[in-house]
This record gives C-alpha cells, sequence and structure tokens, in this order.
C-alpha cells in the first residue's frame, strides 16, 4: 500500500497539478441494510462507469426546494 501510495503522490499533470493522497486504513463492515426510512428521503444515484461499486445516496428535495 505505502509503494502505491507513494507511486500517486508523484503523479502530476502537464499544467502542474498534483495529487494529494490519504489512504483509509478503516475496516468498513460489509452487508449492512439500509432502513426504510432511509430509503424514502435518499435519492440513489448510480456511477455510468461502475455502477455496481459507485453511488451516491442524495437527500431528497421538496417541491420548494428544501432538503428533507
Amino acid at each position: 500500500v505505502e509503494l502505491v501510495k507513494e507511486l500517486m503522490q508523484k503523479t502530476s499533470t502537464k499544467t502542474g497539478l498534483k495529487t494529494f493522497v490519504h489512504i483509509i486504513d478503516k475496516v468498513y463492515k460489509t452487508g449492512r441494510k439500509y432502513t426504510a426510512d432511509f430509503k424514502e428521503n435518499m435519492r440513489i444515484v448510480f456511477d455510468d462507469f461502475l455502477p455496481r461499486w459507485n453511488y451516491r445516496a442524495l437527500p431528497a428535495q421538496l417541491s420548494n426546494g428544501k432538503v428533507i
């Protein structure tokens, strides 16, 4: 992991943009189920490229623009 981190930190673009790398070493529990309230109040948006892996949960909005 450290080698990959170092290689990622050395990455830059032609215009000089550089990367900042932070490794998250937390172990996340898999297989957790969501609550009915979460599903009702959040909109799930799946990534076009990797929809099974990447998605976002966005708060639902009321017709007046307020977030639930």
